[in-house]
């Protein structure tokens, strides 16, 4: 295994958090945003303020859980089944590209999403309060 592949990995995992952590923390400042979001790409309407904070801990729940590296079949399995579901309910968007450019940096995150993936055994650098030791 290269030595350079779990830091690459990390850093993979730590984009894609980053990513769904706005995502999440829209749903939870701003559940009239994130009702727009759900009515234009999925279809459900009128689902109110309460069911967008209940969305949200539960998402925050998952990305904190996905960042410390837990559960990693769960976690970013998860993670991938969501982008993926964004990424092809947008896809309408995809079929006028010059108007909707930034709709575009979806692919590329959902292949880092599968990368990480399938290459989740070998994501080891995890969020620890252990401390590292020096080695002597």
């Amino acid at each position: 295994m290269p030595k350079q592949l779990p830091l690459a990995l990390l850093l993979l995992r730590l984009g894609i958090f980053v990513v769904f952590l706005v995502w999440t923390l829209d749903k939870l400042i701003q559940p009239e945003h994130a009702a727009k979001v759900f009515s234009a790409f999925y279809g459900l309407g009128n689902l109110g303020e309460t069911v967008f904070y209940l969305i949200g801990a539960a998402q925050l729940l998952l990305v904190l859980a996905f960042v410390a590296g837990v559960l990693k079949t769960w976690t970013y399995g998860a993670i991938l089944i969501f982008h993926a579901v964004s990424t092809l309910s947008a896809f309408g968007k995809y079929l006028q590209p010059f108007d909707n450019l930034l709709f575009f940096a979806a692919w590329p995150m959902l292949a880092a999403c599968a990368a990480l993936f399938l290459l989740r055994d070998y994501d080891t650098l995890i969020l620890s309060r252990k401390p590292v030791s020096a080695s002597v």
